[in-house]
């Protein structure tokens, strides 16, 4: 439980850094490649400098799982920026969100994982409460609905992939799979930068560096989670609890209101939270 609780931590610490950036930074994508140099690092610390691409039983398989995903984590960032001009932030987080829905159903469906009724009953408030927490009356209208299946089955998968090296590969090289998820992430995320010609400055480089380490650090301690507890049960805490830590530093930190119905929300979220670990 303490890595599920550590991942949620670093995971939270990720959003507020962004949202924090978005006063400083040039909103390009040089605090994205800068935090992917950082996680690169970090991956390769805990790997070994010297044995990263080691003569070791299922390494190819780590090899091939990770660039995959690394492809994945920049196809779902450009689909979330996509979607927001498209959609609008409120339907675009409402279905990375919803994403949810992918991986519970690959934990019970590919990997045989049976929750029981009182769990299922938690899944179930989770999502409304997802969709509750980010739902406004006023919000733009769909004009991309391919968009939004794209990036609720994209978001979904981020994490299945881990799952899948957990289920699947050699536990000994999670440090490996991580290290070529964030690499093949930074080579794309480059690529992207000189396409556009794209620049950045001081700040971008500060606040990748401050992004970097807890989402390497979140990437991490999911993939221990997963090998401690059911994903079924893993992934829906995972996702509604950063909700719920995110929503009330907004609150304490940055002075955001929460409307009657984001509050209600909440409290669905900690009744999730029991019913899903009882």
């Amino acid at each position: 439980m303490i890595n599920l609780l550590l991942a949620i931590a670093s995971s939270s610490l990720v959003s507020i850094v962004m949202r924090t950036s978005e006063k400083y930074t040039k909103g390009n994508h040089g605090m994205l490649a800068v935090n992917y140099v950082i996680c690169v690092i970090m991956a390769a610390f805990y790997t070994g400098f010297g044995n990263l691409f080691p003569k070791t039983e299922g390494i190819g398989f780590t090899l091939t799982l990770g660039t995959c995903t690394g492809v994945l984590y920049l196809a779902g960032l450009l689909l979330v920026q996509l979607n927001i001009r498209k959609n609008g932030v409120v339907l675009t987080s409402i279905f990375q969100k919803l994403g949810l829905i992918v991986q519970v159903l690959i934990s019970i469906l590919v990997f045989k994982e049976q929750p029981e009724l009182i769990q299922i009953i938690g899944i179930i408030l989770c999502l409304i409460a997802v969709v509750m927490i980010n739902f406004e009356k006023e919000q733009t209208a769909i004009q991309f609905k391919l968009g939004l299946l794209l990036i609720l089955l994209s978001c979904g998968f981020w994490d299945v992939m881990s799952k899948i090296h957990e289920e699947l590969g050699n536990s000994a090289l999670a440090d490996h799979f991580l290290f070529y998820t964030f690499g093949m992430a930074l080579v794309l995320c480059v690529l992207l930068i000189l396409l556009k010609r794209e620049t950045f400055g001081w700040r971008d480089i500060l606040f990748g560096i401050f992004l970097g380490i807890p989402n390497y650090f979140s990437a991490s301690f999911l993939l221990k989670a997963l090998n401690d507890i059911a994903a079924v049960i893993v992934f829906p805490t995972f996702s509604v609890a950063t909700v719920v830590v995110i929503s009330m530093t907004g609150f304490l930190v940055f002075k955001e209101k929460l409307s009657k119905k984001q509050w209600i929300a909440m409290g669905l979220i900690l009744v999730a939270l029991v019913l899903l670990n009882i």
